[in-house]
């Protein structure tokens, strides 16, 4: 028997990819799916540009506002979860959409994960208190020491990956690199077909990123950092304000950047991270590569034609 057909959408941020999975949603019985890291904390709706609550009634997400931001989430949970979505989908015949930017949380559902060693909290508090002290830069440059394998891979302000390759490296005296190179090959209950929205353009991409970000602070996206700051429980050290955006928000409401600079900042962030999830995508074969910035009728029958 045929497998079941599970769509993957992936693409850079702000390049349509909830659109075409709404539209798809209104030709073809289905079930969408979440792939974002950050849009499974409740409260952060604005700068996640997370669908509204009248889309989110009409075209329901799994995976979309599931933790409070103060829980962490790793890909090992969103395997998990998105498994068990993507089974439900199917047991009711519908396709499951799985759509997003968190394109290592594809991986590891297509690929399976690596038995790494679980995190050291005592660890992980020496090194961000060393971080914080010499910065990103300089712990890039440890890590280049202790695992130069990392260390060529990773970028200098890449602090998230920095810090767990230097956490495994010092708990097992071993790369991380060996560790994902021994992951077993998964045997999959499905077929995925993986669509990569990427755009040819790359300045119309900018300079949807930069409308998005001003539209953000139109819908009061600092009034929405504001209530989370006023909560007392968070802190930047958290993975949930590490997201794009708040942290140079909440920088601005710290008094360390101007209203001009966090803006810049963030829109400059923004897009360093676009350009990572297209180096991402651009290594996953097999992906069909579909350019976004053309006729969302054509982009439609073109995905259409791929289920």
């Amino acid at each position: 028997m045929a497998k079941p057909k599970v769509l993957f959408i992936m693409g850079p941020t702000a390049s349509g990819k909830t659109d075409l999975a709404l539209q798809l949603a209104d030709q073809h019985e289905s079930a969408i799916i979440s792939v974002d890291s950050a849009l499974i904390y409740r409260g952060m709706n604005i700068g996640t540009a997370k669908p509204d609550a009248a889309t989110l009634a009409r075209y329901p997400h799994a995976l979309v506002d599931i933790l409070d931001p103060t829980q962490s989430y790793s890909a090992a949970d969103f395997v998990a979860d998105a498994s068990r979505e993507i089974d439900q989908a199917v047991a009711q015949n519908r396709l499951p959409i799985l759509v997003g930017g968190t394109i290592l949380y594809f991986k590891a559902l297509a690929d399976g994960l690596a038995k790494l060693p679980e995190a050291d909290p005592q660890l992980r508090s020496e090194l961000e208190a060393e971080a914080a002290q010499l910065g990103w830069p300089a712990m890039h440059a440890k890590l280049a020491e202790l695992d130069p394998l990392s260390g060529a891979r990773l970028k200098p302000k890449d602090s998230q990956r920095i810090q767990r390759a230097l956490e495994v490296v010092l708990l097992t005296g071993r790369s991380i690199e060996t560790f994902w190179q021994e992951q077993a090959e998964k045997v999959l209950p499905w077929d995925i077909v993986p669509l990569a929205l990427m755009p040819g353009d790359r300045a119309e991409l900018h300079r949807r990123i930069a409308l998005r970000y001003d539209l953000m602070l139109e819908q009061g996206f600092q009034s929405e950092v504001e209530a989370l700051r006023a909560r007392g429980d968070l802190s930047l050290n958290l993975p949930s304000m590490r997201c794009v955006g708040y942290r140079q928000m909440w920088q601005y409401l710290d008094g360390e950047l101007s209203a001009q600079e966090a803006r810049e900042k963030a829109i400059v962030a923004t897009r360093q991270l676009a350009k990572r999830q297209m180096t991402w995508i651009r290594g996953w074969q097999g992906a069909v590569h579909l350019d976004p910035l053309r006729n969302s009728e054509q982009l439609l029958a073109q995905t259409l034609r791929q289920i």
